[in-house]
């Protein structure tokens, strides 16, 4: 309404200015009577908005405060101890964020309680067994020339990266050498001398100033071995250079080098640096080979044991090469090749019964590894 009242005064000033303006320029007695009129009616106006307004504004001011007023009253309506809905809700989604995340933090700690335990059952599988466990691990040089070992000591005697342990006992004896890997010498890429070598000489070991004895790698440089005195023994010198000592190592060589290798070295006393048997076990080619020999040289042991070929008799004829060949295809060889790896080595022939030395002429010739080529193994 104080709208409609205001509308009215505004209509009236302007009828009052109008006839009042108009009567005085036409002196005319109407308007004048007419600019009344519209004053009286602005009168009306003034006093009916003055009376309306205050009416309105206190109403609304009255709406909002029993809207106020009605706002808390609903809430003291819910019921004692229960929140709004909203409130409620609200908390209930913190409520449960709460117990998701107290869940998966246990599950962590269950998991990663789990994996420790896990990681510790392998570990304690798969850890090897100590190799060193009573051996003060040492650092020789492998052109160290002395003779000396320590007692008790572990030495890689490997050369470059390689890695080919030693081991002595409570004597200074070495006794055992162990390699998992044996890489072949590399002539190329590795400094060695104009025979094959790492260093110009071997450690004078005890016992190698005899005549017949040789300063004996148990590792040849040709497989990665030094030349310190922790990989050194006196070694009878035809057995060293051309009996089982060289066959061994020819074998390693002629198949790119060899697994899991062991040399176990025995000696008749305490007191000795001088061996009396090797026994060494690898694996070349997947096939496991043991060779198992003495500290002797071979011609003189197969004299002594009746092993040795005969002088042919006078007047006899050589077997023609077309003879061997017809003998060779007639024999098995794999009643001699115990390992079925294709070739037969010096112990397993004499194992099969046959005497040293094998010529050209012996069926079995061919399958053996003549290895300084002059016709006879195990000379």
């Amino acid at each position: 309404m104080s709208d409609v009242f205001l509308g009215f005064m505004l209509i009236s000033m302007v009828l009052v200015v109008a006839y009042f303006i108009k009567g005085i320029m036409k002196r005319n007695k109407t308007d004048f009577k007419k600019v009344g009129i519209a004053g009286g009616t602005l009168f009306v106006s003034f006093v009916l908005f003055g009376i309306t307004a205050p009416e309105t504004e206190e109403s609304a001011s009255n709406v909002a405060e029993v809207a106020v007023r009605e706002e808390p009253q609903e809430k003291e309506k819910a019921p004692e101890g229960k929140k709004p809905e909203k409130e409620a809700v609200e908390e209930k989604i913190t409520e449960d964020a709460a117990q998701a995340e107290e869940k998966s933090s246990e599950k962590s700690a269950a998991d990663s309680d789990r994996a420790v335990a896990a990681t510790e059952i392998e570990t304690k599988e798969a850890k090897p067994e100590d190799i060193f466990a009573g051996y003060q691990v040492i650092t020789v040089a492998g052109g160290n020339q002395s003779g000396h070992r320590e007692a008790n000591v572990a030495v890689n005697i490997g050369f470059g990266d390689r890695e080919y342990w030693a081991f002595t006992n409570e004597h200074g004896q070495l006794t055992h050498v162990i390699a998992d890997e044996i890489v072949l010498q590399d002539e190329v890429n590795e400094a060695v001398t104009s025979q094959g070598r790492y260093f110009y000489d071997e450690a004078k070991v005890p016992g190698t100033e005899s005549s017949d004895l040789d300063e004996g790698h148990v590792i040849a440089d040709s497989l990665g071995g030094v030349g310190n005195a922790y990989n050194i023994t006196p070694q009878d010198s035809t057995m060293n250079r051309h009996g089982d000592q060289a066959y061994m190592e020819r074998s390693i060589r002629g198949v790119g080098g060899a697994k899991g290798f062991e040399a176990i070295i025995t000696y008749p006393n305490t007191d000795t640096q001088i061996p009396s048997h090797y026994q060494y076990t690898y694996t070349i080619q997947g096939e496991k080979v043991v060779d198992s020999f003495a500290n002797v040289d071979p011609d003189e042991y197969n004299e002594s044991q009746g092993l040795t070929s005969s002088e042919p008799k006078e007047g006899s004829q050589s077997t023609s090469e077309e003879e061997t060949k017809a003998n060779t295809s007639a024999q098995d060889v794999t009643t001699v090749d115990t390992n079925g790896n294709g070739t037969v080595t010096i112990a397993e022939a004499k194992d099969a019964g046959f005497s040293m030395p094998i010529t050209t002429d012996h069926w079995i010739y061919p399958y053996m590894i003549d290895r300084d080529g002059d016709g006879m193994v195990g000379e």
